[in-house]
Order: C-alpha cells, then structure tokens, then sequence
C-alpha cells in the first residue's frame, strides 16, 4: 500500500494544544499602544469570544464542534501517501510519507482553521469578516467557509499575488468574496502581507458588523490546523510506522507547519524542520523580539522571530511565505532547539518540485515545494549514511494556479534570490 484513508468519521473531534507541553510559557502578546500585557477585551473587538478564549487557553484539548466537522467532512480526513516513485528515484533508504492537504475545496490546509473561525464568528452575531491574503490560498479559504455560514467576505491581497496569480481572485470571487489589491492606494507598491494585515484591520475596526480574521501566526490558528498532525499520526501507524524520524513543512507564519508538526512536539526523538524561502528568512536571519504583526502597527506586539515589521519582501512566487514575522508557538520552538530552520532560494525549490512533479506526478505549490527540496535532501543525506530514514512532509497545497511560476521556471525567467 502507498496511500492511507481515515473514514469520515475519524477526523478527531478534539485539537491538540501545545501550550501546556512547551519547555517555558510563552511570553504575553503586549497592547500596541500601552505596552502592557493584552486582556482577553483588548480582542474583542477584532475576535469572537471563543477565538479569543482559544488564544489564551492552557487546555491540552479543545473539543471541534459539531457544525465545523460536518464541513470539515467534506474533504477530511486526508490521505497519508508515501512516495515510493520518489524513494526509488532517488536511489534511498528513507521512507518518504506526506500528508495531502492538496483536496479541500480552496486546495490547501488552510480551510481547517477558515471553518472554524467563520463559525465562531456567525455564531456571535458577526456580519463580514475581513483578512489579508499573501498567494491567495488563505483568501480562497475564508471566502469558502464564509459561503458555508453566510457570511460576507473582504480580502486585502498583495499586490505582487494579485497581479500573479488572477486565477486565485477568481476562486475567491466565486465564493462570494471581494477582493482588492493591498496596499490600498499605492498603485506602485509591490504590497507584503504586514500591509495587507494593516488594511484589514483598519477596515474591520472600523465598521461594528465586522470582524477580522487571521489565517496563520496566532494560537488559535495553529490549534486549529493540528488536525493534521493528529491523523498523520494514526496514519502512520496504520502504514506500520512508530513515529517519524523527522517532520518537514514550509514555514510563513506558521499555520501548516504548526499543524503537522506541533502534535509531535511531545515525542522528543522526532526532529521538525521547518523551511522558508533565502528572500525572507525570518527563522534563519531574524531576531527574536517583540514586534507588531502589520506594518503600520495597528496589531498587538508578539513575541516572534521578525525581519522588522516594515520588511518589504521580493515577489518571489511562494507568497504564502512572505511574512516579516513567525508564529509566537512556533518561534518559541526554534529559540529553544526543538525546531530546526533552514532557507532556500526558490530556484531550488522549483528544481525539486519539478523532480517532484514528473515522479509523483503531483504539481506542488510554490509553498509546499519548500518542503519537498528538503525532503529530497534529508533522503539523499539518508542514502549517504544508509539509515532507513521516516520522512514525513506536509504537502500543504496544490499548485494548479500557480502555474505562471513553473511557466517562467521552465523558461529560465525565474529570478533567483538571494538572502
């Protein structure tokens, strides 16, 4: 067997916290204009009272409802598939697993968390909801799960995606949503996603039917998505593995790599890398400190590896990876060494999808190919020591819509970047 399926029934009915299991506790959030430690009210007027409770929480499970798994029903569980063409490809001992995330209706993870908080909104009373979105996959999913509970949807999207990727407006505009190019009003701006954040925010903050949403970097995203790493789990064990030796994902905020990898933070054998773009090497060259998480300082200050808030990154074609700062959990993690990090320049990346695609036969996004440049190279490293290496890599998103990267990857006019 090379792939594994849970029945509809098995998607677990809890999310795992990791906050209870993490080394030290994690520092406060900090109000943008006192200073001080945030209170849960100081939330209220961006987030539904569940979210912010979730946020906070120390609970080591947090009970799914009822009315997101029946959504959630509609693509999950996902497979667990191993790649044994590319195994046999690259002349290695390892076993290379990864979890597809590539079949929910928006074609990557992030519906997991969209779901969740377009119900806890609609369930408070909440009108429209606003967010940013870098590639357009997290702007596709809020716009599919805010479709599922009537909601209205606003997207800031940057302006370097936007005028990348048309097609991902269009799915979003077939969902129901709006979309404008941010940020808002400077035409020649090239737009990151701290500006996109900046004009969601002040858009929901001023309007008192509006929310905002987020689709990565804070606790409750990451709570959400561990769904992933919980049936990876299961999984595996049905494939006749114990655990991993080591778990890949790419890393922007954080939202997949969180996801599949945090419900393996516990078993302390298991080494988690994640892996972002040379462009913007947030983990890699960043500082650890408390900065905002938009550029123009509306949001409250995380504690977070940053290049600096009003970083401007190159638009390199992951733009789900363009993010100045990381996940205060996952940042946490590689401060204290439980996570490892490392950068590649996208030239790289679209070698190995490449490799990827014409073996597996499976066109990864931008994103995910991050991920995959570092499988291929822990499983040659695997066929230089000999060991029979478990390799387990989160194949976040398909790349059906991005194919004007791999049109200019195959036509030698992808820049390549330099960090």
């Amino acid at each position: 067997m090379t792939r594994w399926t849970l029945p509809p029934g098995d998607i677990p009915a809890a999310w795992f916290n990791i906050a209870p299991h993490l080394s030290s506790p994690l520092q406060p959030p900090l109000h943008p204009v006192t200073r001080e430690p945030l209170a849960p009210n100081d939330l209220a007027p961006l987030f539904p009272a569940a979210l912010i409770e979730q946020e906070m929480t120390e609970a080591p499970w947090v009970d799914v409802p009822g009315e997101v798994l029946d959504v959630l029903r509609l693509w999950r569980p996902t497979p667990l598939v191993r790649a044994t063409r590319l195994e046999q490809a690259l002349g290695t001992p390892a076993r290379i697993y990864y979890k597809d995330e590539s079949g929910s209706p928006a074609g990557s993870h992030k519906p997991n968390t969209a779901v969740a908080q377009a119900f806890y909104n609609a369930q408070e009373g909440v009108h429209r909801l606003t967010t940013e979105t870098g590639a357009g996959q997290w702007g596709a999913a809020l716009a599919f799960a805010c479709a599922q509970f009537d909601l209205e949807c606003m997207v800031y999207m940057v302006r370097a995606s936007f005028e990348q990727k048309p097609y991902r407006r269009v799915l979003m505009e077939t969902w129901g949503a709006s979309v404008v190019p941010s940020p808002v009003g400077q035409p020649d701006h090239p737009g990151s996603l701290g500006t996109a954040i900046s004009d969601a925010v002040r858009d929901a903050a001023g309007r008192g039917d509006t929310h905002y949403s987020l689709g990565s970097v804070l606790n409750h995203v990451l709570l959400h998505q561990t769904l992933i790493g919980l049936e990876a789990r299961e999984q595996l064990t049905l494939a006749g593995e114990t655990l991993p030796d080591v778990v890949i994902a790419p890393c922007g905020g954080g939202s997949n790599l969180g996801g599949l990898s945090l419900p393996f933070v516990p078993d302390t054998g298991v080494r988690l890398v994640a892996v972002e773009p040379l462009s913007c090497p947030t983990l890699t060259k960043g500082r650890f400190d408390y900065d905002f998480g938009d550029a123009a300082g509306y949001t409250p200050l995380l504690p977070m590896y940053t290049l600096g808030h009003d970083f401007v990154p190159p638009s390199i074609h992951a733009g789900g990876l363009r993010y100045h700062g990381d996940s205060p959990l996952i940042s946490a993690l590689v401060r204290d060494g439980r996570m490892e990090a490392v950068a590649y320049p996208q030239g790289k990346v679209f070698d190995a999808a490449l490799q990827f695609a014409r073996i597996e036969g499976k066109v990864a996004a931008p994103e995910a190919a991050h991920a995959i440049r570092a499988v291929v190279d822990e499983a040659l490293a695997a066929k230089e020591t000999g060991e029979e290496t478990v390799i387990l890599f989160n194949y976040c998103g398909h790349g059906l819509l991005d194919l004007s990267a791999y049109e200019a990857y195959l036509q030698g006019r992808l820049p390549d970047e330099r960090g």
